[in-house]
């Protein structure tokens, strides 16, 4: 059986080999993702709607497709990432360290 790039068969399940950028290759056990990456906090919450604070709050992209993700090595160096996967496939396109500019989505 030929295995897609990043993933391993293990007990008939897959399993993610993620990039730290500051350990290199892991096992997925060792990361925990924390929801979208690159969002803004207003810059004046008090003088903002609840409606807008709410969505500030609560409401996320979820697309299908290239999604920005924020993600820590948990039994690692214990340090947050930002990750590009796709939602589609669950592949990982890439892993950058925070404060890094966003990658830009290619149309391949």
């Amino acid at each position: 059986m030929k295995l897609q790039r990043q993933q391993l068969l293990i007990n008939n399940f897959f399993m993610f080999i993620i990039n730290c950028p500051y350990c290199g290759e892991r096992d997925q056990t060792e990361f925990t993702c924390h929801g979208e990456a690159h969002i803004a906090r207003p810059d004046n919450p008090s003088e903002i709607s609840d409606e807008e604070w709410g969505r500030y709050l609560f409401f996320r992209e979820n697309p299908k497709g290239t999604h920005f993700e924020r993600w820590t090595h948990d039994h690692g160096c214990r340090r947050w990432f930002n990750v590009m996967r796709d939602t589609v496939t669950d592949q990982i396109i890439k892993t950058y360290k925070m404060g890094e500019a966003k990658p830009e989505i290619s149309n391949e």
